[in-house]
């Protein structure tokens, strides 16, 4: 008989594939698309996600080799690794099959002739610092880098591109448009050096939601955060939710009561001494923590679902635990269902919630949530 973990994510099917068919339904026909499942699929974790969306998309994008090399145990789609591959590390990834980006003209030799012992092509992408001031080569450095491609049999330029820095942000899109116009000069250049039917993308959940949507610009996109059911910026989100367009949570993070207990007055809860108890207070202690990645800023500074109802944190959020106020509840008990990211009823606490309160974004409330949780595809 299979048992219920005491702490695990669960992860939504229905909620994730609804997220890609509204993205889906945005673009231009005939668009690509490759979803980003790097970062153990922002948290919701890698394997089990690609397995749920590999028949709805074209492409996985992971950063490195290790994620390449996980993913093979569970699919062999078309993926980009768009990270920096080290070179005792190449050969595998050649060996895994795999688009690479290229980080240096050494590198781009040093590929060559890896590919060409494993006799194959190697695809190959290219990165373009278009403002971002980040991974990639600025537009001056581009003729250099092509004519080194071109001398290479053994590796096949199939695409370049660029990040967007701040497109999320709805009110000045100068940047943005800034970043637009170096890409397509890059773009340009590329047709200079001859090189045909290049994949050129720029656009990730931003990007389509704001430059993209129902265009004909670039052949392919990089959803990453939409996916997951979570929105890029605040501003995104009142400009899209609506009954025709919405994006579903995809995780929900559950654990059970270990304990509940009465505290007198004047009691401290915790390390630290951060909270002392006023009267008579009942309490459930939650086993997560910072461990399980459960931020430390919740201490005193967050709440979860418990009997449908919000039951706030007390004291410090430990490695393995933290405390709640359950007075306000009449039956709560030991193993009863604890929601600290999820619905429960009809409340609900997002990861733009828990963001808020610690001073972050949505991104690093599911990305450091542990690999070591059970996932649970409902």
């Amino acid at each position: 008989m299979k048992t219920e973990s005491l702490s695990r994510i669960e992860l939504s099917r229905a909620s994730l594939i609804h997220n890609i068919k509204q993205f889906k339904s945005l673009a231009n026909k005939g668009t690509k698309f490759a979803v980003a499942i790097k970062g153990n699929a922002y948290g919701h974790g890698q394997n089990e996600i690609a397995k749920i969306i590999e028949p709805y998309i074209d492409y996985f994008q992971v950063d490195d080799v290790e994620e390449l090399e996980q993913l093979r145990r569970v699919s062999r789609k078309k993926t980009l690794v768009l990270g920096y591959v080290q070179k005792s590390d190449l050969k595998k990834s050649v060996e895994l099959g795999c688009t690479l980006s290229i980080f240096s003209l050494k590198q781009a030799s040093t590929l060559s002739l890896m590919a060409k012992s494993a006799n194959v092509i190697q695809e190959v992408q290219v990165p373009v610092d278009a403002y971002l001031g980040r991974e990639g080569f600025l537009l001056s450095e581009l003729p250099k880098l092509f004519r080194e491609i071109k001398k290479h049999k053994n590796i096949k330029l199939t695409g370049i591109y660029a990040h967007f820095a701040n497109i999320e942000d709805t009110i000045d899109f100068s940047h943005a448009q800034k970043q637009i116009a170096e890409f397509d000069k890059a773009i340009k250049l590329a047709g200079e050096f001859k090189f045909k039917d290049l994949q050129t993308h720029i656009s990730a959940t931003s990007g389509l939601l704001i430059y993209e949507k129902n265009k004909k610009i670039h052949p392919l996109v990089r959803l990453g955060i939409g996916v997951y059911g979570m929105w890029p910026s605040k501003q995104l989100r009142s400009l899209y939710l609506n009954k025709i367009f919405n994006l579903k949570p995809a995780m929900s993070w559950k654990t059970k009561i270990a304990q509940v207990k009465v505290l007198p007055a004047g009691m401290t809860i915790g390390y630290g001494l951060t909270f002392k108890t006023k009267k008579e207070t009942k309490i459930a202690v939650i086993p997560q923590g910072y461990a399980d990645g459960f931020d430390r800023g919740f201490s005193n500074n967050g709440e979860v679902l418990i009997h449908k109802t919000r039951c706030k944190i007390l004291g410090r959020v430990m490695m393995n635990m933290f405390v709640v106020d359950v007075s306000h509840l009449k039956n709560a008990k030991q193993e009863d269902e604890v929601v600290i990211l999820g619905k429960q009823g009809k409340e609900q606490i997002t990861a733009e919630e828990l963001a808020e309160r610690i001073n972050t974004i949505n991104y690093e409330i599911t990305t450091r949530v542990s690999a070591l949780l059970p996932r649970v595809v409902k």
